[in-house]
């Protein structure tokens, strides 16, 4: 799914670059805090959206010798690092100024453009329809890329068993900046109509709060990927059938895998073969069922097999096969 992570990045940093400006733009001719909260969440999108891009093209060098498993887990760490720029760059920045605009409230400031008077409120709920808008545009490629990935499952389970940050970390980022526009424009209003300046600090606040929830989310989940996760159950499902159909395999004592990257599985199995078979028929067995894996699961692209007797295994009985079913 790289290419649709791609694309679905592509569109999300050139709409948030756009609005980044217009919203900077009505900061600075308005003085709305919730604006200027809007503009810096923005840029951090943005900035957000290039390390992903910059993750992607790492994460495609082929192995070395001092990583023999190859770069995919680059992504993983970019991802880990955009959830921390939205804390501190997104998230922090949007409170502390709604806090400084709470305590020292402001009216939303006429303006002018080539010599023409302009109603603060106006410029404000212009630039937040078009940030909407926009915004609206990226997350629905966004939605879109992660629908064609996600098959069945509910949204939140589907991000939960994503092994692709970049595409769920779009998604979640764009409709966070739906939530906070629409909380942007919700301040907008209220402190015009009400006459209650505090009203556009609060919203810059409750944007800050929606921030800080999303990427503590995104944490969480970028953190797991990044120490390593097992394959999805479906998968470790279809891993286990294989190798039981191999008629030389008596038993499976342990299946291992790990995600190396969205798109590269690494396998371990620990097989008690069929006492009768020969060294020969035994290199026959694992030369099968490394082809054989390959094919039914194209991510998977290192395959370890290990004989064992049963005995030996320490009763570790696939260990991810329970986990598998469980999940």
């Amino acid at each position: 799914m790289a290419h649709e992570s791609t694309g679905a990045i592509y569109t999300a940093a050139g709409a948030n670059l756009a609005i980044a400006v217009a919203k900077f733009v009505g900061a600075f001719l308005t003085g709305s805090s919730a604006m200027l909260a809007e503009g810096a969440h923005s840029v951090v999108d943005t900035t957000n959206q290039i390390l992903l891009l910059v993750g992607l093209k790492r994460a495609e060098k082929p192995a070395d010798a001092k990583h023999p498993f190859g770069y995919g887990r680059e992504i993983y760490f970019y991802a880990f690092i955009v959830a921390l720029l939205i804390f501190l760059g997104g998230g922090i920045f949007a409170i502390y100024e709604g806090v400084h605009k709470i305590r020292h409230p402001e009216p939303a400031a006429d303006a002018s453009l080539f010599g023409h008077p302009l109603s603060g409120f106006w410029v404000n709920v212009g630039i937040l329809g078009f940030a909407i808008a926009a915004e609206g545009y990226s997350c629905l490629v966004a939605m879109r890329a992660f629908w064609a990935e996600k098959g069945e499952r509910p949204p939140i389970s589907a991000i939960r068993r994503s092994k692709d940050p970049a595409l769920f970390t779009i998604l979640v980022e764009d409709v966070a900046a739906l939530i906070g526009l629409v909380i942007a424009l919700a301040g907008v209003i209220l402190a015009d109509a009400l006459d209650m300046p505090a009203l556009d600090g609060w919203s810059s606040v409750g944007i800050g709060l929606v921030l800080v929830g999303m990427a503590v989310f995104l944490m969480i989940e970028t953190h797991g990927l990044l120490i390593g996760e097992a394959a999805d159950p479906d998968v470790l499902a279809v891993i286990g059938e294989v190798v039981r159909s191999e008629p030389g395999v008596a038993h499976v004592n342990e299946v291992l895998t790990q995600h190396m990257g969205p798109a590269d599985i690494l396998v371990n199995v620990s097989l008690d073969m069929a006492d009768d078979l020969s060294a020969g028929a035994v290199e026959d067995v694992v030369t099968r069922l490394d082809r054989e894996l390959k094919a039914r699961v194209p991510d998977v692209k290192r395959v370890f097999i290990e004989a064992q007797a049963r005995s030996a295994s320490g009763g570790g009985l696939a260990r991810q096969d329970a986990a598998a079913r469980s999940g």
